[in-house]
């Protein structure tokens, strides 16, 4: 099942419908960036969630020169910062009712071992217990929300990895890419669990994973002070894109995810081409591994006892 790329919602322009209002982390750049810059035009008030401001300036500077109507807000977050995440969970909050959440920023590779603010692994500690504990907090306001959503960014490497939650920091032989394919597949777990308590507790609320398939910034549209491509001779430029897309439309899929109506909790949403590398947005397959009900329950339990806080489930207001 494929879909067009471009999903379509209801906007609050002209005096109709409230506007939703979504939360992406990692707004300023990348997939994040044209997460929110999708968002934006299909009239969606957009909360870009980035831990430099300077840098989320630019990147809603961007976006209003090609949605000159969008309609964002700013707010500090920091992944890797437990406490920056309680104090930006309070701020997104306050500005107002919260419709959806991207959980996209992260950390893709980091060749030495290193840790977050709180001393987690970087990759496991960023991409996945950041966004627990930012779910944690937030899960109260998306209940209350008409359809509370959250789209878990995965990526196609959990097919390659396996948990290891006996040492999920790699303390003993960290490898780069190791950390990076368990950390995603780590979010994947959390996504698709969170999906069946949800699920069981009588929720409105979604929790769906989707993936860009292979995004690459060297094939993604020019956004000037956004994109840093490097410069490639045209005959690589059109090998890559045999197998890979840039950010751009990478991004489609996880736009997808958190509007289109047909949309699903549990679902797994990615590109329709050859391996899932390419292509519109599409139901693709998760393999078995990640949606392991009981190695994700171990993940519930170790990542609440290291962040300190954990979703708590209730039924939406109209099923009480």
């Amino acid at each position: 099942m494929s879909v067009d790329a471009t999903p379509t919602t209801s906007s609050g322009a002209g005096g109709g419908a409230p506007r939703k209002r979504i939360v992406v982390t990692g707004a300023n750049a990348g997939l994040g960036y044209f997460v929110s810059e999708q968002l934006a035009a299909m009239g969606i008030r957009v909360v870009l969630a980035c831990r430099d401001l300077g840098r989320a300036e630019r990147a809603a500077d961007s976006i209003r020169t090609r949605v000159p109507n969008a309609d964002l807000e700013i707010v500090v977050a920091d992944l890797a910062d437990l406490s920056s995440l309680e104090e930006a969970s309070a701020a997104i909050v306050a500005g107002g009712p919260v419709d959806g959440l991207v959980a996209n920023a992260g950390v893709v590779g980091s060749r030495k071992r290193q840790k977050t603010r709180d001393g987690f692994e970087l990759q496991f500690g960023t991409n996945h217990l950041g966004h627990f504990a930012l779910i944690s907090h937030l899960l109260p306001a998306l209940t209350e929300s008409e359809a509370g959503r959250i789209v878990h960014l995965g990526s196609i490497s959990h097919r390659w990895a396996r948990l290891d939650l006996d040492d999920p920091m790699l303390v003993s032989g960290y490898h780069s890419y190791r950390a990076y394919s368990r950390s995603k597949l780590a979010v994947m777990s959390f996504g698709f669990e969170l999906d069946r308590r949800l699920r069981a507790s009588g929720s409105r609320v979604r929790s769906i994973v989707a993936h860009p398939g292979f995004a690459l910034e060297n094939l993604t549209e020019k956004r000037p002070g956004i994109v840093r491509r490097r410069w490639l001779p045209a005959p690589a430029v059109g090998f890559l894109r045999t197998f890979s897309q840039g950010k751009d439309q990478g991004a489609r899929p996880l736009s997808y995810a958190a509007t289109a109506p047909e949309v699903q909790s549990g679902e797994y949403w990615g590109p329709d081409g050859w391996f899932q590398l390419t292509g519109a947005p599409a139901l693709v397959k998760a393999k078995k591994h990640a949606r392991a009900t009981k190695t994700a329950a171990r993940l519930w339990n170790l990542s609440s006892r290291l962040t300190r806080v954990q979703p708590v489930i209730e039924s939406s207001p109209a099923r009480r």
